[in-house]
């Protein structure tokens, strides 16, 4: 019997990306089987994805030396440490235990184990010819002068056509060209899109949007006091996940300034852990926290796709209408609003899926 629920928990993952550990608060998410649903002709590419997972063992050993190189060099006599650093040491004390205990389940989770080794030997039915190409910065463009005169051209795809003969015609794509800067881009339509920027071929899901401003600076901390959270938020109710480092300066900011002037109630804390080789918020519903989320990390700063997860605590008519602030991806029902909404939309992240 435990063997078929761990079979039938195992299939449940491979559908849906997500995996659900027995009595634990933690969860192991695969970005690219989540992302995948996302894509009908296209899939999300593994070895693009999990870039720095395929890195060859020895270039993983190089880093590790490297990194014990600078810990060498860092290392510093003891000291007392003042409040805020004590502070710090109280959370990491109590998150501790907290990862260890989703470490031990995902370690006990044999089946789903050898899932994650086996990524290793996935291949990309055809991966890009572009991904050598030097990766252009969405930020510098948005600031030159000639930002409000860039465009972006959508490439409409035809779907259902056959020849008399039973067989596809050739490709032919209805286009639309639009400014790229300061311009809601959608596409509307239940298939992917093809866009063409710069000579940078772009995947956009179905059902999705992105808006690109230009001349759009670093902001420091402060400025997002103003950030407007209220407009930008339902009249009934929302949920608002913000991605927070370990820094202790920054969580008090947050804690402390930011949630107080955006009026927004604190629910939970979910943690990352990565592995590597009101009355108007009635239509919310509780969220377990110090739930504890797993997954083997992608590029660089690349946070894995939760909003799946957050819309369970969402109650009430589907599809949820969803926004991303600073975003680098794009998901469906999701506007992905920054500098970079277009940065992992590239075409090298992506291989065409065969037909049959």
């Amino acid at each position: 019997m435990e063997v078929s629920k761990l079979s039938e928990k195992l299939f449940a993952f491979l559908e849906s990306g997500i995996y659900r550990f027995e009595n634990s608060n933690s969860i192991f998410i695969d970005p690219v089987r989540v992302l995948n649903q996302s894509y009908t002709r296209f899939r999300v590419s593994p070895s693009a994805y999990y870039s720095r997972f395929f890195e060859s063992s020895n270039a993983t050993q190089q880093s590790s030396n490297s990194r014990k190189r600078k810990r060498k060099e860092k290392e510093k006599k003891p000291y007392a440490l003042n409040e805020r650093e004590r502070a710090a040491d109280r959370r990491h004390q109590e998150s501790e235990p907290l990862l260890l205990k989703a470490l031990e389940s995902l370690q006990r989770a044999t089946d789903l184990l050898e899932v994650i080794c086996n990524l290793r030997d996935l291949s990309d039915s055809s991966p890009s010819s572009s991904s050598s190409r030097v990766q252009q910065s969405l930020i510098e463009l948005g600031r030159v002068w000639q930002a409000p005169l860039y465009e972006i051209t959508l490439k409409f795809h035809p779907s259902g056509e056959r020849n008399e003969g039973g067989g596809s015609p050739p490709t032919q794509y209805c286009e639309r060209v639009l400014p790229v800067f300061n311009n809601l881009i959608v596409n509307e339509t239940s298939d992917d899109l093809e866009a063409e920027f710069m000579n940078t071929r772009y995947i956009l899901p179905h059902d999705s949007s992105f808006y690109m401003p230009y001349r759009y600076p670093t902001l420091p901390n402060k400025y997002f006091l103003s950030v407007p959270i209220k407009k930008l938020s339902h009249k009934e109710g929302a949920i608002i996940a913000l991605w927070v480092t370990n820094r202790e300066k920054l969580r008090c900011f947050v804690e402390e300034e930011l949630f107080p002037a955006w009026g927004v109630k604190y629910m939970a804390t979910f943690y990352w852990l990565k592995a590597v080789d009101s009355n108007s918020m009635s239509r919310i519903k509780a969220a377990p926290d110090n739930q504890v989320i797993i997954s083997i990390p992608g590029d660089y700063s690349r946070k894995p796709p939760i909003g799946g997860l957050l819309k369970e605590y969402i109650a009430g008519h589907s599809p949820s209408r969803c926004l991303e602030l600073f975003a680098r991806e794009m998901l469906p029902q999701w506007v992905s609003w920054g500098n970079e909404p277009l940065q992992f939309q590239e075409s090298r992240y992506f291989y065409e899926r065969k037909e049959g």
